[in-house]
Parts: structure tokens; C-alpha cells; sequence
């Protein structure tokens, strides 16, 4: 459901231009920024017993706070009207994704086993982009049970070149005899 919202959003920002898109982005950001700041605003508009007119109240004051795009509000409105605001979150998320999709970003993780300098974390973030033909933002994070190496997730693909994942195959190379 949510994915479908988004695309929507995503098409019609398409046709307006890259500005228009980043700016939606933003502006959706901004909106769930604010509603994980009051856990109880997302409940309100879940609950089947508050009226469309008070949720449309109550999102037309979260958007005064963040002046956003008119794109924006009318699809907020929308979404009010067919009772999908509880889904704000989600829609964000994946409007995200197909943003950095479309400007050739990818986002993922490096884990590694020592604290890396920054660097070397900048040496092996520029060798990843150049092998991937992309710009990667990279969440740097420290593991010492990996025992060295380093395990890179982007997207669904992972790749496992710990030493510890180099122990378990040797290890299972061990029983099998080969």
C-alpha cells in the first residue's frame, strides 16, 4: 500500500524536475521527523474513531510547522481521505529509496572489527563506489566478534569477508574431508 503512495509521489515529482523530487523527499522526511517526536499523533491516525476532518486538522498543523510543498499537503489530504496517514512512515521510507535510486545512491553498512581512522574508512568507502559505479553513504559500525575483516551490507547483498565467516567455511571444509 504504502509503496504504491510513494511511487505515485516519486512519478509525479519526476515530471516536475530533480528539484521537486528532493523537495518532497524533504518535505515528507520533515512530516515523519515530526511524527516520531508524539508516538501519539501516528495512533490518532490509525484510529477508525477520529474523523477525516480532525485528522486533516491535526496534519494541516504538523504542516504549518514545516511549511512544505503544496504537492505535499494535497497528498497528505489524499491520504486523509482514503484513511491511509497511519502509513506516512513507511511511505517515506520507500519515497527514499527510489530517490536514491534514481541519483545513483546506495546506502548500506560497514562493520568491522577495530575502529577504523577516518581515512582509511574514506580510502575503502572511494574503492566500493569505484568497483559500484555509485555514491555510497556508508553507517560505520564496530564489531570485535567478526575477529577481522569486515562485513559490507548494501541494500539485501551482504558481504561477509570476516575472519570469523573465513573460519566457519574452513572449518566446514574440515568435516567434510575435502
Amino acid at each position: 500500500m504504502a509503496r504504491r503512495y510513494a511511487r505515485a509521489l516519486f512519478s509525479l515529482g519526476l515530471a516536475q524536475g530533480d528539484a521537486k523530487l528532493v523537495a518532497y523527499g524533504e518535505n515528507l522526511s520533515g512530516l515523519v521527523e515530526a511524527l516520531n517526536e508524539s508516538p501519539q499523533l501516528d495512533r490518532i491516525f490509525r484510529n477508525p474513531v477520529f474523523k477525516v476532518a480532525e485528522k486533516k486538522a491535526v496534519v494541516d498543523a504538523i504542516l504549518s510547522k514545516i511549511k512544505p510543498q503544496q504537492m505535499i499537503v494535497n497528498f497528505c489530504h489524499l491520504l486523509a481521505d482514503n484513511n491511509r496517514l497511519g502509513f506516512l512512515a513507511d511511505i517515506q521510507a520507500y519515497y527514499a529509496e527510489l530517490l536514491d535510486e534514481h541519483q545513483g545512491i546506495a546506502r548500506g553498512k560497514m562493520i568491522t572489527a577495530i575502529d577504523l581512522e577516518p581515512e582509511i574508512q574514506a580510502q575503502l568507502k572511494n574503492s566500493l563506489e569505484e568497483k559500484t559505479s555509485r555514491q555510497l553513504i556508508l553507517d560505520y559500525a564496530v564489531d570485535p566478534q567478526i575477529l577481522g575483516g569486515l562485513i559490507l551490507k548494501i541494500g539485501d547483498r551482504v558481504l561477509d569477508a570476516s575472519l570469523r565467516a573465513q573460519l566457519v567455511a574452513m572449518r566446514e571444509t574440515i568435516k567434510r574431508g575435502e
